[in-house]
């Protein structure tokens, strides 16, 4: 795998030209429909219905790199996740997240000449507002903040990330062909992919660069490969819509000032949709047996489901969707609960 830290990245690099025309054809304008999804925390609506006001679990329909992401970590997340929609406390960090994403999205907005750091700025307050007003569980965040002083020093460390972007990238050199776009395609074998991408741009020559910011450090290089599985499955999505390997994929670290780039080719493409054919096969078996099995790792220590988890001595709600009956005792397959 070829890949490359860059202390700093003006435009596209050198062997990309920076943006500065129309959006190409093929990548639709309007990406700002998405954004009232985006701040909303929303997660893929194909695992439930909604009848009489009452929420009905059906099997999932699609995949987003997210979602694949937690079936690989553990199949059992990505039950309580997709399938049974167990609640999730909002976490400081990712909800700072959000809301750089928001503010790095409307800064484009402005006109080149604008798009200073200052600027920048000065958008987190506003763009905080409007996320309390679209997801307001945020706000529990800094419930036993009654003085401020902890938001104040959150927003705050907000700020220091929308600035350090500038020493990454030259916004007044690009023109992004879309923003927080949101694509969906569906493979030869019935398997539909989806996600959120950050920014798409497009040279005037044709070429197509996938950005993702990520406000966190970025990865020892013996990781950078799991980093770049989610640039992977959208590089999939667009080659697999518009028939176009992009020429570049970009993880923007604001956490470390770091930018991490990777130069598909079509080999690369087909790889990632072998393996995620296996992986959604895995997920309609365990879909259909109910055989969610927990993958005890690290992570586990920040998981909200530890009182549903049996590594933890926790029971998984009742399965809410039909198994398959096994041909051997007639024995329901995957009530989960401790081996």
């Amino acid at each position: 795998m070829e890949t490359s830290t860059e202390g700093a990245a003006a435009g596209c690099g050198s062997d990309v030209a920076p943006v500065t025309g129309p959006a190409a054809d093929g990548f639709p304008a309007g990406a700002d429909s998405t954004v009232a999804t985006v701040e909303a925390g929303a997660v893929e609506a194909d695992a439930v219905a909604v009848a009489d006001g009452a929420r009905a679990a059906i099997p999932p329909a699609s995949l987003s790199p997210s979602r694949a992401s937690d079936f690989m970590q553990c199949p059992l997340l990505y039950r309580f996740r997709v399938i049974d929609r167990l609640p999730e406390k909002p976490s400081a960090a990712a909800t700072k997240g959000t809301l750089v994403h928001a503010v790095l999205e409307r800064l484009f907005d402005a006109p080149a000449a604008e798009r200073t750091a200052p600027r920048a700025k000065s958008l987190v307050p506003g763009q905080w507002e409007r996320l309390r007003e679209s997801r307001p569980e945020v706000v529990e965040l800094f419930a036993d903040d009654p003085e401020g002083v902890r938001l104040a020093t959150w927003l705050g460390e907000a700020e220091q990330l929308v600035e350090r972007w500038f020493g990454l990238e030259d916004p007044t050199r690009l023109e992004p062909a879309e923003r927080e776009l949101f694509v969906e395609a569906e493979l030869d074998s019935g398997l539909r992919l989806r996600g959120i991408i950050d920014r798409v741009d497009v040279a005037p020559t044709g070429e197509v660069r996938i950005v993702d910011y990520k406000t966190g450090k970025a990865p020892r290089p013996e990781y950078a490969e799991g980093a770049l599985f989610q640039m992977k499955f959208y590089a999939l999505v667009v080659w697999r819509l518009k028939g176009v390997v992009p020429r570049r994929l970009q993880l923007v670290y604001l956490g470390s000032g770091d930018v991490l780039t990777y130069d598909p080719v079509l080999a690369d493409l087909e790889r990632v949709e072998r393996k995620l054919l296996a992986l959604w096969e895995a997920i309609r078996l365990a879909t259909e047996t109910g055989e969610w099995r927990p993958r005890p790792t690290k992570l586990c220590g920040w998981c909200d489901h530890q009182a549903h988890c049996p590594e933890f001595g926790g029971t998984p709600p009742p399965y809410p969707l039909p198994v398959r009956v096994a041909e051997s005792g007639g024995v329901p397959q995957g009530r989960m609960g401790p081996d």
